[in-house]
């Protein structure tokens, strides 16, 4: 099992592109090399009291817009301190990195691609 992650240019909303009336947002960054150690890191470390990286589902999708990727930044600072494991470590540095990514790209989305 692993979490990948998407930094996408709009809302991600499961559409094909030729659904709706908008074209489908584009894909700005994709990090599929911490997939089973960020998932691990994540089970192990976040807390049910982390707002938003405690509500990260590992079998689903899961979507933070520009604020709460601001916000769960905090989070993954905390995390990244409990991490005991250098690829925990490397996981949670390279999701506090689209984090900040996407919280200072206006419009952006963040998506965790669950198993």
């Amino acid at each position: 099992m692993g979490i990948e992650l998407a930094l996408h240019d709009g809302r991600p909303d499961g559409r094909r592109p030729n659904e709706g009336r908008r074209p489908a947002p584009a894909v700005l960054h994709l990090s599929t090399d911490h997939g089973p150690a960020l998932a691990e890191a994540l089970a192990e470390h976040a807390r049910p009291t982390d707002h938003r990286l405690g509500r990260i589902d590992p079998y689903g999708d899961t979507h933070l817009n520009e604020q709460e990727a601001a916000a769960a930044f905090e989070e993954a600072t905390a995390l990244l301190a409990r991490c005991r494991t250098d690829r925990q470590r490397a996981a949670v540095r390279d999701l506090r990195n689209l984090l900040a990514n996407c919280a200072a790209t206006p419009g952006s989305w963040l998506t965790f691609l669950g198993d």
